[in-house]
């Protein structure tokens, strides 16, 4: 007979979680902010684009472009298929913590290893980000899991805001670091080849100092369940994972607003690991002013994550969610027609405003779908959505650009067909009927 998971009610103490608790959650936002920033959205995949594989014989330009989106889509197709599992696991054995661990000391190594990447060595370059991003992705997955258990409902969103919020600036502190550093490089005559592997040393190093306390004060709240007898942990893992599943039509808003995440997210997604290429390939930024922008866009996310955390819990996180959809398809919009290296400053803080809004709710909507015993499952399957978004989106971009012979501009409207759609199917989350599902499997 499958047990449920308990919890020791005493020990969970949801929304007594000391502020050093939260600020440790939280922090592991910003600690795990500096990889996307650096690697996925800004230095590495416009390094990656015009070095690594510019400098391959028979790789163009598209093609170039192509295979960094299948490094993206191959690692989160990896993360995708192994975070509900994981989740169910750590659930189940009550070690998310333990988990995340060692997700996120293979983050850092992988990251660090990139140093070593040079140009032509697109194989490498591939591995090691196929790596990195996939430990990353199971990472962001497991912190997220830890929501429900310490923090109460009505204030989830506040608290995802924050994170959010934290790890822009986090992203940002890194960035600022790895600018300052590049500066000082092309004073010296470094060139790229020199000064990009020593980013991604400074990118490794302050995620392990900075998520540091997050390993220090977060505390695991769930008690592992004791194994049946002739039945392995991962077996019960999965009978759990399976019968999360079938459970969907019981969790039916749930279930709506994870197709509807699949669906905007996807165009998250490509501007998350393409919009760096974008600007640099279309609109013909430099790197320093690449990653200046990139800072920019970084402050006003965190601002968006911020406003979009209070603004949720005031209106509720569907009419929030849909006010940000509208941003992403005029921004979008706006970058497609732009022509002008200036008008993507504007467009950037529009882009900034709505992904640090957009991230927050859809994180802090899925954890008050979820019932708190069965978090590390359902926020699994918000995993499994991120990742199959993360393949779709950047997949779609890069396939378009190839086929239309390195035209981002046909590339970059796929997308705004992802927003319009994700709001429309919007329309068919009833936050309200959610929440009380969620309280009810309680």
């Amino acid at each position: 007979m499958q047990k449920k998971l308990s919890l020791d009610k005493n020990k969970l103490a949801i929304g007594n979680a000391s502020n050093k608790e939260l600020l440790a959650w939280a922090l592991f936002d910003f600690a795990n902010s500096g990889y996307t920033t650096v690697v996925q959205t800004t230095i590495f995949s416009t390094y990656f684009v015009g070095v690594v594989a510019a400098n391959t014989p028979g790789i163009t330009a598209g093609t170039a472009t192509l295979l960094w989106s299948l490094a993206m889509s191959t690692a989160n197709f990896i993360a995708m298929i192994s975070s509900p599992i994981i989740g169910a696991i750590a659930d189940y054995r009550a070690c998310k913590k333990q988990f995340l661990l060692i997700s996120a000391i293979g983050c850092i190594v992988a990251t660090a290893s990139l140093a070593t990447v040079g140009a032509g060595d697109v194989v490498l370059a591939m591995v090691l980000v196929i790596i990195s991003a996939t430990l990353f992705a199971i990472g962001e997955n497991l912190i997220a899991a830890f929501l429900p258990e310490i923090i109460p409902e009505q204030k989830m969103g506040k608290m995802s805001g924050y994170g959010w919020s934290l790890g822009y600036f986090g992203g940002l502190l890194t960035l600022g670091i790895c600018l300052a550093y590049m500066n000082w490089a092309k004073q010296q005559g470094l060139a790229a080849e020199q000064s990009v592997p020593i980013t991604l040393l400074i990118t490794a190093a302050i995620f392990a100092l900075t998520a540091t306390p997050t390993f220090l004060w977060l505390h695991e709240r769930a008690v592992p369940v004791t194994a049946t007898q002739n039945v392995s942990f991962l077996t019960a893992s999965f009978t759990r994972l399976k019968q999360t599943i079938k459970e969907a039509t019981r969790f039916q808003d749930l279930a709506w607003f994870l197709i509807t995440l699949a669906v905007y997210q996807s165009g998250v997604s490509t501007v998350v690991v393409l919009a760096a290429i974008y600007a640099q390939e279309v609109m013909g930024f430099d790197t320093q002013a690449l990653i200046i922008l990139i800072m920019v866009v970084n402050v006003t996310a965190a601002v968006g994550a911020f406003i979009c955390g209070h603004l949720q819990d005031r209106i509720g996180s569907v009419p929030t969610l849909a006010i940000t959809l509208l941003i992403w398809i005029a921004a979008v919009t706006a970058a497609v027609f732009a022509t002008e290296s200036t008008q993507m400053w504007l467009i950037g803080n529009m882009i900034g405003l709505a992904m640090g809004a957009s991230q927050a709710v859809g994180r802090a909507l899925v954890s008050k779908f979820s019932p708190t015993e069965r978090a590390g499952e359902f926020l699994g399957l918000w995993g499994l959505v991120n990742r199959l978004s993360a393949i779709v989106g950047p997949l779609s971009y890069g396939l378009i650009n190839y086929c239309t012979h390195d035209n981002h501009r046909w590339a970059l409207s796929s997308t705004i067909v992802f927003f319009a759609l994700g709001l429309l199917l919007l329309t068919k989350v009833n936050e309200k009927r959610g929440k009380i599902a969620a309280v009810q499997a309680d």
